[in-house]
């Protein structure tokens, strides 16, 4: 009897030792799922929605930052407004249209015998960079074309973060021009000061 009730009891030990170690097992692999899922959650990059923050609305004539075309080796002084006094210096941002990085239709004007003179040797895929006190934003080119100086198509708004940049034509031509050539841009990529990631628009 002995021999059964010890047989017994070492059964019934085994199974309940075999089902903790189950248990265990389960909350142990369940443990370190989540656990691996907040890391990834927490490395992955923010998306292109999260908005620059501007403390304030650039005063009319202010420096609002730098325009970087790497396909020209140029970087040209961005003033907010598209008056006189802010062409003659650099390349102008139209008012209405939103900040550099910031969802909808940002808008860029130069005169195309100076800042712009040779925006016709952009083609599609290269890239403008925009420096501001918010990031930095790269904005890649989708298309170029040749408009009625009163289009005002250019300055629609837009569903996603885009650049449109405007410039008299034909390029090099001192007087009244009756065209404009537009180069339109994607934001692809940015880096919002304050956040040490960098996000990068879906391949």
């Amino acid at each position: 009897m002995r021999k059964i009730a010890f047989f017994t009891l070492g059964i019934l030990l085994c199974t309940i030792g075999g089902y903790l170690l189950y248990t265990n097992g389960q909350q142990f692999t369940k443990g370190n799922t989540r656990s691996h899922y907040k890391q990834i959650r927490v490395h992955t990059l923010p998306t292109l929605d999260s908005q620059p923050v501007y403390l304030r609305a650039p005063a009319k004539g202010e420096v609002l930052g730098t325009l970087d075309i790497p396909a020209l080796h140029m970087s040209l002084p961005i003033y907010e407004g598209t008056d006189k006094q802010a062409l003659r210096k650099g390349v102008g941002h139209y008012i209405r249209s939103v900040l550099p990085g910031q969802t909808d239709n940002c808008v860029l004007s130069g005169h195309n015998d100076s800042v712009f003179r040779r925006l016709d040797e952009i083609q599609k895929g290269d890239d403008f960079i925009i420096q501001t006190k918010a990031g930095i934003f790269t904005y890649r080119v989708t298309n170029m074309k040749i408009i009625d100086r009163n289009d005002k198509t250019v300055i629609v708004p837009k569903p996603k973060a885009s650049l449109t940049i405007t410039t008299c034509y034909p390029f090099r031509y001192i007087g009244y021009t009756s065209k404009r050539y537009v180069v339109e841009a994607a934001l692809v990529a940015q880096h919002v000061h304050g956040d040490s990631k960098t996000s990068k628009a879906p391949a």
